[in-house]
């Protein structure tokens, strides 16, 4: 019997298989002798830019890496002290199996992975969902009472409706033609439409009562509650669901940030014009450059990037993988790089919000059974009470674990942005005791807490992007900019890349893609090719192109 295929994020906007692309033998392609060597600045150190840096390398070309803060960007773990101190990832920390091309330098670079423990999920030995006071204890879903398992039985209905099941087959066929057809349908009749109204509107939830929407947006199904998605576009979360994105998620073994000082460290293979063993680390021995300050034309041909301490340097090609607001916020930018309408998808992006609060235990204590009940003494939590989402990491027995005590998004995170760290995990034991009256959590905790709220955070000002309901024109602007070809000059030579400039916000798989059109532009700029047996992005964009919702026939502008 032929195993059926697997689904993959290949992302229906642009199904451009990524992962076969990386994976091909004849390699991504080659740039003219004479343009071995060359540098191209690589601005910001997380995925997007390592994965930029590594591939141009691999090229011939020199990468030329500026860092503000942190290898690994929001891929960003911090370690508690102690030799076997566990690490918090802060940004990060959860990455759909279906995400191959990601998982291309994750298996590259021999980084361990687990199954990460969402609630419900295999990986998590108990769940417990608290709302308006009541508890329930859970190790599958049939074990919640009839109105969660109804809830879930209504959300899949809604997906139902809109053709889930046929574009998840062609996604798992890998079958572009019926992909296109059917997604951009969906985006031309839903880029006005948010979560909210998407689920109030279906005839799944309008059959049903109000509490039903409630309990789905506290609760949620996969990784949780969802509710504070709710205002964002119906889209966003589609392509979420359709890929399988948010399910068999897998964490990284000693932090997410690992990924990033692997690939920094890993000496590449198939290199052209580089000796071997030549890593990103031994062209920058001295680590990266730090952040830049300044972005301006100075010739029609060459972009001049300065960094914090005033050292400048030209370049052909720049490839920015800073989040967008950065660009005009932080960054001196010329104008002129970029075109009014990429100015304003840049200055429209919506970004969402979001805190985490950890805490290092002395063992996985909630693995403990109960003697009265014989059920774990804590589980995975979901509540409606401020710590809305409580996590649960170990690395097996007999070492120090991690409480992800709180992990919240938008309004919910802002809620914690003013209290210090002390103050942030006072109130949030006062309401796990609320859920857990005889479990001493706190006796467990050792160290000093770490937490993150990312909007405050002068280098990204917001966690990741999320489009809101009518943004689907800006995304696509974002998204295109690789394709130069009908720019003005002074627009070209700069290349955004990054997981917000993806259509998939958020997950690392959406800053592997990005950055490797970003690859694939620089290449072309300076006049180098794909293989002809394997055709790279910009190659394949006429047929793949996301839809151009304001060049339809027959639809009004």
């Amino acid at each position: 019997m032929t195993a059926a295929p697997l689904l993959t994020m290949l992302v229906p906007d642009f199904p451009f298989s990524y992962d076969e692309y990386l994976s091909h033998r004849a390699g991504l392609g080659s740039i003219p002798r004479d343009a071995h060597g060359t540098e191209v600045a690589v601005i910001g150190a997380g995925m997007a830019g390592l994965v930029a840096a590594h591939e141009l390398m691999r090229l011939g070309l020199r990468p030329v890496v500026y860092e503000s803060a942190h290898l690994g960007g929001r891929m960003r773990s911090v370690r508690f002290d102690g030799p076997e101190s566990p690490a918090a990832d802060l940004g990060a920390m959860r990455f759909p199996a279906s995400g191959r091309a990601f998982f291309h330098y994750v298996d590259a670079c021999d980084v361990r992975t687990r199954p990460f423990p969402n609630p419900l999920s295999q990986a998590t030995s108990s769940t417990v969902i608290e709302l308006a006071g009541v508890r329930h204890y859970a190790q599958t879903i049939h074990d919640l009472p009839p109105l969660f398992r109804d809830v879930a039985a209504a959300w899949a209905d809604c997906l139902d409706e809109v053709g889930r099941e046929t574009i998840q087959a062609a996604i798992s066929a890998r079958d572009t033609r019926a992909i296109k057809l059917l997604w951009n349908e969906l985006v031309c009749r839903l880029d006005d439409e948010s979560f909210y109204g998407f689920l109030a509107r279906s005839r799944a939830f309008r059959a049903v009562p109000f509490s039903f929407r409630e309990t789905f947006g506290q609760v949620g199904f996969g990784t949780g509650g969802w509710d504070t998605d709710f205002p964002n576009s119906i889209l966003e979360v589609l392509r979420v669901v359709f890929t399988n994105a948010d399910i068999d998620q897998r964490r990284i073994v000693g932090g997410a940030d690992t990924v990033a000082r692997a690939l920094w460290k890993q000496p590449a293979t198939g290199l052209m014009h580089w000796p071997r063993g030549t890593s990103l680390a031994t062209l920058h021995p001295a680590g990266p450059r730090v952040g830049v300050k300044a972005v301006h034309r100075v010739s029609p041909t060459a972009i001049s990037v300065e960094d914090r301490l005033g050292n400048s340097a030209t370049y052909p090609a720049v490839v920015a993988t800073c989040q967008t607001w950065l660009l005009s916020a932080q960054i001196d930018c010329d104008e002129s790089l970029f075109s009014q309408e990429l100015w304003a998808a840049m200055e429209r992006s919506h970004y969402m919000q979001s805190s985490k609060t950890f805490v290092m235990v002395d063992r996985p204590f909630w693995l403990d059974r109960d003697p009265t009940t014989s059920r774990d003494v804590m589980s995975m939590t979901l509540t409606d009470r401020l710590t809305r989402a409580t996590y649960l990491l170990d690395d097996g027995p007999g070492r120090p674990a991690l409480i992800c005590l709180s992990y919240t998004w938008n309004d919910d995170a802002l809620k914690w942005l003013a209290l210090d760290p002390d103050e942030r995990v006072r109130l949030m034991l006062h309401s796990l005791r609320k859920i857990y009256p005889d479990v001493d959590i706190a006796a467990h905790i050792r160290g000093k807490p770490i937490t993150v709220s990312w909007e405050s955070d002068p280098n990204f000002m917001g966690a990741f992007g999320n489009n809101l309901p009518g943004h689907y024109r800006y995304q696509r602007r974002l998204f295109t900019h690789f394709m130069q070809d009908h720019f003005l000059a002074r627009h070209r030579g700069i290349y955004l890349a990054g997981d917000d400039i993806s259509f998939t916000s958020g997950w690392a798989e959406g800053a592997v893609t990005t950055a490797l059109n970003a690859v694939w532009a620089v290449q072309k700029q300076l006049g180098g090719q794909s293989h002809s047996e394997n055709p790279g992005p910009g190659d394949r964009f006429r047929e793949l192109a996301p839809v151009d919702l304001d060049n339809i026939p027959g639809q009004t502008k």
